[in-house]
């Protein structure tokens, strides 16, 4: 027990006494039902209880002899008493919500996978004006991120290549300097391929000089293709520790679009340059120097007219890209036949123009109909980031996540998915919320509260299709630091495989607008049962040290 002392006015002293609270009833109920009446837990009953309770069924008696030896006091012998099991649960190296491992088939085509994407991944700040660097490429792939974008441009002289938002007063950054950074942390984080995406706006003389830079920076990382075009992508695993290369053909060819684009001023000169186009695919090509066509593994053409055609279109796989209106507004028409092109092949949706400030979308507006690279902002944060980032954690954080299989698939009658259709409820999550621990280590006396310590609340909430979206909240515990709710929230879903569980604490401010007090957005699908400990991030997603939630996980 202890005690905080605030001062009022500075003139005199608020105390309050600190109690670590501790373990909830249904916790002792636990300990209690598999010690089977002993004073403590052996590994046999460690081992039952991992089993039984928590659903982790591929433990063993190595395992749970592990967690027995760090779990208990170091001058006890026997086995976990109840406060030894209370702190076992409470630590998230052996007690996480969600597995730490790889465990997703990583041999089907790259097109049965959503990929970890950023836009503009050299930005440090807006897209108007901020800085082009190598920091944040080199941020988002110690991340996890798997598709990075470069925007190529000629310098003032015409003879070198600058990484640069193009028609923006953003400052470049050399594309060498870029290439050697993505080689030194291309596989910091995941070993599965890294997908460079190339916005080419470069001479054919050009493109020959930034294919031999790529070449002999990445070496043999880099994957060449064997064919010039593709029936059927390769596998993640096929390409583990490789380098990819997507393109568009060279755009100069599109600039006196813009003329006709007038009425349209609120897009970027990027979204201009991104709508459909009447010039076909092989005039563009031929514009392209050979030793840089060679090095395209994904080849990213562009909507030739009708939107529902181009996605009909049979034959080599590609890559197109939307803008997030597009897809938008393909999928109030063509909603079926943006599902079945994702089958086979790969649609990057990327953030609208408008967002000059890096903010982000809705990232189901991709996922739902199947798209793979869904581009976003990673230098930005906000609550669509914290649903990528939730997205991702999922598999190992590998940066890749198998699509689930109604997205693959095809039904008896050629049917497919569709996002707008309300299903039956196929499972309901049921979430516990029990207490919260570690602000008081974190976070200074004063931080949320001048005068008395935190008032703690916890949002929950469902992510996902339209029918799935719920919104939950507990109700406030006031002046502590460990905050106790034990309340629970049942979530009705219709399709689990694509909802993200969000969590949040927020500190009740009477005055001014709550304060943030740690998130974390889980994938449900990867959500493990039972007690499990939940570490939460700050607003950018990076994790807090200390702070977590002791909650339950069930299905029903």
């Amino acid at each position: 027990m202890a005690s905080h002392n605030y001062k009022v006015f500075s003139c005199f002293n608020r105390k309050f006494t600190v109690t670590e609270p501790g373990p909830p009833p249904d916790v002792e109920r636990a300990f209690s039902e598999f010690a089977a009446g002993a004073s403590s837990l052996s590994g046999d009953h460690i081992l039952r209880f991992l089993a039984e309770h928590q659903g982790d069924v591929d433990c063993t008696a190595a395992d749970s002899e592990r967690i027995l030896q760090q779990s208990r006091k170091e001058d006890r012998e026997s086995g976990m008493d109840l406060h030894d099991f209370f702190r076992f649960l409470l630590h998230d190296d052996f007690n996480s919500p969600i597995k730490s491992q790889v465990h997703h088939d990583m041999n089907a085509p790259l097109s049965h996978y959503f990929i970890y994407t950023g836009h503009n991944s050299y930005l440090t700040g807006n897209q108007l004006s901020s800085d082009c660097s190598d920091v944040p490429i080199i941020k988002a792939l110690q991340g996890g991120v798997r598709v990075i974008e470069l925007d190529l441009w000629p310098n003032s002289d015409k003879d070198d290549i600058e990484v640069v938002h193009g028609r923006t007063l953003t400052t470049p950054v050399s594309l060498i300097q870029c290439l050697k950074s993505i080689k030194e942390y291309a596989f910091v984080k995941s070993h599965y391929p890294l997908i460079i995406t190339l916005e080419d706006h470069l001479t054919p003389d050009l493109q020959a000089k930034a294919a031999e830079m790529a070449t002999q920076v990445f070496g043999e990382l880099l994957y060449y293709p064997q064919t010039d075009s593709l029936m059927e992508f390769p596998s993640p695993e096929s390409l583990k520790g490789r380098i990819l290369i997507s393109t568009k053909p060279p755009k100069e060819f599109l600039e006196s679009k813009e003329c006709d684009d007038k009425d349209n001023e609120k897009e970027s000169a990027d979204e201009v340059l991104s709508l459909p186009d009447q010039t076909s695919e092989r005039e563009t090509d031929d514009k392209s120097a050979p030793e840089y066509k060679r090095l395209i593994t994904i080849h990213a053409g562009k909507p030739k007219g009708d939107i529902q055609d181009e996605l009909k279109a049979a034959g080599a796989v590609r890559r197109l890209s939307l803008s997030e209106q597009a897809l938008e507004k393909a999928s109030e028409s063509y909603g079926a036949d943006i599902v079945r092109f994702t089958q086979n092949n790969i649609l990057r949706v990327y953030p609208k123009g408008t967002r000059l400030n890096s903010s982000n979308y809705k990232p189901h507006i991709g996922w739902t109909y199947g798209a793979q690279m869904v581009a976003f902002n990673m230098q930005g944060y906000g609550k669509s980031l914290r649903y990528m980032q939730g997205m991702f954690r999922a598999n190992g954080g590998c940066g890749y996540v198998k699509k689930p299989e109604f997205l693959i698939e095809k039904g008896p009658y050629n049917e497919v998915f569709d996002p707008k259709r309300t299903l039956p409820v196929k499972k309901t999550l049921k979430v516990k919320v029990y207490m919260g621990t570690g602000w008081s280590l974190d976070f200074s006396q004063t931080d949320f509260d001048t005068y008395s310590p935190p008032d703690f609340y916890v949002k929950v909430c469902i992510v996902g299709v339209p029918a799935d979206m719920a919104k939950k909240k507990t109700c406030v515990i006031s002046n502590n630091w460990f905050p106790v709710w034990d309340e629970q929230f049942d979530f009705p879903l219709t399709v689990p495989e694509l909802a993200l569980l969000r969590i949040e604490v927020r500190e009740n401010d009477k005055s001014q607008k709550d304060d943030f007090g740690g998130q974390t957005c889980l994938p449900v699908s990867e959500l493990k049962s039972g007690f499990r400990s939940v570490p939460l991030y700050d607003e950018k997603g990076d994790k807090l040290k200390s702070v977590k939630l002791l909650m339950r996980f069930q299905f029903r």
